[in-house]
Parts: structure tokens; sequence; C-alpha cells
């Protein structure tokens, strides 16, 4: 494998994966680097099994459509994901192990380089550029050079390691995690809705069990397995801080196992059982690429003209303020979806360097929309054209870089 890139992309999932094939497709040698053991990040990762983002509430209109398009395609034909359900918003639930089976293929296609199993450690800066990235893996440390770089780590490591300027959630505020929850053995013409749970969770705290947080969440059936995936176990945590996020994570599975018990309350749920957690924390903020732009949140309630957009947004305000404390909703007025700016994706300070996912520069309340996965593939596959086109040394501008989104079927509206 060579030590040399046109870009290298950080991050693997939905953003990273997007930013990878996009940048390869506009002609740039790429190398996708990811710490775990698969693609697809919190899809794969962190029980985050529903796609977030890709369609309009109302009707239900797609919205994004590109590598995401792609992706839901292919995850259609294995019969691995739902249609369209609107739960407070409207999301697609799909099955893990497929999602990571079209992205090692879809990268593979797309002529991408992966690494997986490979840790950011750190990144090299000359002047106002990215010039490197070091990363370890089991051999030792080795490192990659590249014209361009994009991250989507989701905790902005690369951005944060190279010297360019970041941010640490908005204004004081950083929204709680959720550990995703799988339950299996549940029949399935067994009753088990969101009020349900509720219910069942209140009248176990009024009980006096312990380590319930939240009442409410997405409670959802899965495709193939038809498990229930529920977002119930909060937590509150620094995700820069291994320490934090590992007492973080014990006491979320520590609320699984409570949980476990109020499925089990329900009718004909007695012989549930936990499939999986997480394994990791499903982390909604960390750390933001400050951008050339920071998306507001008037913008995504009060969408304007698209003609400058590189990605659509069409998930709307969820902020999860704190453990247990039912989330905030706002949602976007007509037509269903937001335009994102190229602005709010590339560094203000680094000119080399691209956000992708929830990375991205927006406000507190832009933030919790922006975060989305499906938004997320938007976002990667805009970055990594633009990253692309640096790299290059051409016009890395918003005309050039919606015309090459276009050409790879990502369909943004005038």
């Amino acid at each position: 494998m060579t030590q040399h890139y046109d870009v290298i992309v950080a991050g693997g999932g939905s953003g990273g994966v997007a930013a990878a094939i996009g940048a390869s497709r506009a002609g740039a040698r790429t190398l996708l680097i990811e710490r775990g053991p698969c693609l697809g990040g919190a899809a794969t990762l962190r029980n985050v099994v529903t796609y977030c983002g890709l369609y309009t509430r109302d009707d239900k209109q797609q919205a994004v459509f590109g590598v995401a398009g792609e992706v839901i395609t292919a995850l259609r034909e294995m019969g691995a994901i739902s249609e369209p359900t609107r739960f407070t918003a409207v999301a697609a639930v799909f099955d893990p192990e497929s999602v990571k089976r079209v992205s090692d293929e879809l990268c593979a296609q797309a002529g991408v380089d992966v690494l997986l199993h490979t840790h950011v450690l750190g990144a090299d800066r000359e002047g106002d550029r990215v010039t490197a990235v070091r990363v370890a893996d089991h051999s030792g440390i080795h490192e990659f050079t590249a014209k361009a770089f994009v991250d989507a780590t989701g905790e902005a490591d690369l951005a944060h390691h190279a010297g360019a300027e970041v941010r640490y959630g908005n204004d004081g505020w950083v929204q709680n995690g959720t550990l995703g929850v799988r339950f299996g053995g549940i029949p399935a013409d067994a009753e088990v809705t969101r009020e349900a749970i509720g219910a069942a969770v209140r009248a176990a705290k009024k009980a006096g069990a312990p380590d319930l947080t939240a009442e409410s969440g997405l409670i959802a059936r899965m495709p193939i397995s038809g498990d229930l995936i529920t977002y119930l176990a909060d937590e509150g945590y620094d995700a820069r801080s291994a320490a934090d996020t590992t007492r973080a994570e014990i006491g979320a599975r520590r609320q699984a196992q409570a949980y476990l018990q109020v499925v089990r309350s329900l009718p004909g749920c007695g012989g549930a059982y936990i499939v999986s957690t997480g394994p990791e924390m499903g982390t909604r903020e960390s750390r933001h690429l400050v951008g050339r732009y920071r998306f507001t949140e008037k913008e995504v309630l009060q969408p304007g003209p698209v003609d400058d957009a590189v990605a659509i947004g069409a998930w709307p305000i969820e902020y999860h303020p704190g453990p247990g404390i039912p989330s905030e909703w706002k949602f976007i007025g007509d037509p269903g979806f937001y335009g994102i700016p190229l602005d709010v994706l590339h560094s203000r300070d680094t000119p080399n360097l691209f956000a992708a996912g929830r990375t991205v520069d927006g406000d507190r309340g832009a933030g919790a929309s922006l975060r989305a996965m499906g938004t997320a593939f938007a976002t990667g596959h805009a970055a990594g054209v633009a990253a692309a086109f640096t790299a290059a040394g051409g016009d890395a501008g918003t005309e050039a870089v919606r015309a090459e989104l276009n050409r790879q079927g990502a369909r943004l509206p005038e």
C-alpha cells in the first residue's frame, strides 16, 4: 500500500464512506482509515440501526441521494431495510450486518484503499495545511501523506491533531449519548410500542426499580431478525475522554439490564433477552471543526434557496439535553429539507481540510439536525468531492462541486 495519496479520509462511518467514494470517483487516489473492524460507523458499531435524515417528514419523500441512495438500493435488494417509517420523524430501519457488506463493496468498486483497525494518533501541519497523518496498528506506527483530508471521525480527531480550529459542543452545551440496545426473543405478534414501554418504565420506577433513565425514545422492529431496537439508556459524558466514556458505557450497560426487565414485563415478552448493546455509546456531539460558515438553527427551520447547496438535510432538530430528559424537537419548514453550503464543511483556517458528519459546523440547534446519519452521507459525499478537487489544484468552488456531485447521482435541487 502506497504511503502517499491525493485524499485521506479519517473515519469510516456514513460520512467517511461517502467522502471516500466521492473523492475516488472524482479522480483522487483515496485512503479511508477506520479504527474499528468494519465500515458503517454508528450504523454497525453503535447499534444505531435507523437511517435518519434521508426523507422528508410530511410526505416521506427521499431528499438525499448519491452514495446514500446507492446504499439504500443495495440494502433493499437484500431485504435488509424497512420502508420509510414515521416515528417522530421519518427513518428507515436496517440490518447492520448488511450495511457492513454494502459499505465494503461500494468502496471496493470505487477503488478506495481501506485500512481497518487503524487509529489516528497525530497529524503534521506545514503553514496552514495538513500534510500527513500518523496512525497505529498492531505492527506499529505509520505515516501517510496527502494533498487534502476529510475528518469524519465524529470527534474531529484529525482536525484536533492537525492544529485546525475546533470547538467542543456549542455554547457550553453538549448533547448526551445513548446506548442502542437490541432485544431478541420477542414474538412477532407481541405489541411492543413506545407507549407500552414508556408506561412500563414509569411503573417500574414507581416500584423502586433502579438504573432506568429515559421513559421514551425510538423503538422499532428490525428487518430480517424481527428484533427490537431501543434508544433508552442515556448517559452524559465527554467523548474525548476514555475515562469518562468508560464510566458512561459501564453505566449504560447496567441500564440495559434494567430495561430488559421492563421489556420482559410486557405481555408475551417474558422470554426476551439482550442480543447486543452498542457495543459503543451512540455519541451525538463532541468536537466540531470550525468552518468558514456556521450553519444556524434558523436556516434549518426556515429553509432558504438551495442553489448554493452541496448537501441536503432533512432531519428535524432533535436535541438531547441530558440523561433522562425528554428530547427537544423542532421541525423543518417547507419544503421539508434545507441546503447545506460548502463553507459549513470547509475548515476556516486549514484550506485542505474538510469535515463530514457530526463534525461539521452548526450551532446548537443546527448541529442537532446535521448530525443524523442520512445527512452525514450527504455532507461526506460533498466533502470528498471538494477534497479531490482541492488535491488536484483545480476549481473547488460550489459550482464545480455541485456539478460533480450531480454527475455522481446526488440530484441536488436547483
